[in-house]
């Protein structure tokens, strides 16, 4: 009974939550299909790690309604991106555009990790310990002296 409640609760736990209200959704499923989906696109201007889809503040309903009133208006999706991109920035995106102003953001992962693997290379070189050369009879001899002092 333990298993199954755990797995319950594990299955509940990985299902995506979704912060869209019954009030919100549009009627026709094609439109409201296509909200969704540019909805997961748009970045909560609040929580700014989550999508609009997915955050529960006031900011993110507002924009989920304006979304699906664009949408009922006759407006492409594109046509909506690029009104709430004029309206917040590229910011408002989940992915940003490649563009010169964003180049940071898209370079620095790939330049970041190239680095930790040259330093892990670097680092992996500085530890290996060369070999020793084995010692000449004279530093045999000299050593065995030192271990082994004569009386």
């Amino acid at each position: 009974m333990r298993r199954l409640t755990l797995i319950l609760l594990l299955a509940y736990l990985a299902l995506p939550a979704f912060a869209v209200q019954p009030d919100e959704m549009l009627k026709d499923p094609k439109l409201e299909a296509r909200a969704r989906h540019l909805s997961q696109e748009l970045r909560c201007m609040v929580c700014q790690n989550q999508s609009i889809d997915d955050s529960e503040a006031p900011l993110a309903h507002d924009l989920r309604v304006l979304v699906r009133d664009r949408l009922t208006k006759g407006d492409t999706d594109r046509e909506v991106l690029d009104f709430l991109v004029a309206r917040y920035g590229d910011f408002v995106l989940l992915k940003p555009p490649l563009q010169w102003d964003t180049l940071m953001l898209w370079s620095l992962p790939p330049v970041a990790l190239v680095a930790g693997l040259i330093a892990l290379v670097v680092a992996a070189r500085r530890r290996s310990v060369p070999p020793t050369p084995a010692l000449s009879a004279d530093e045999e001899r000299r050593l065995a002296d030192l271990i082994n002092p004569g009386p």
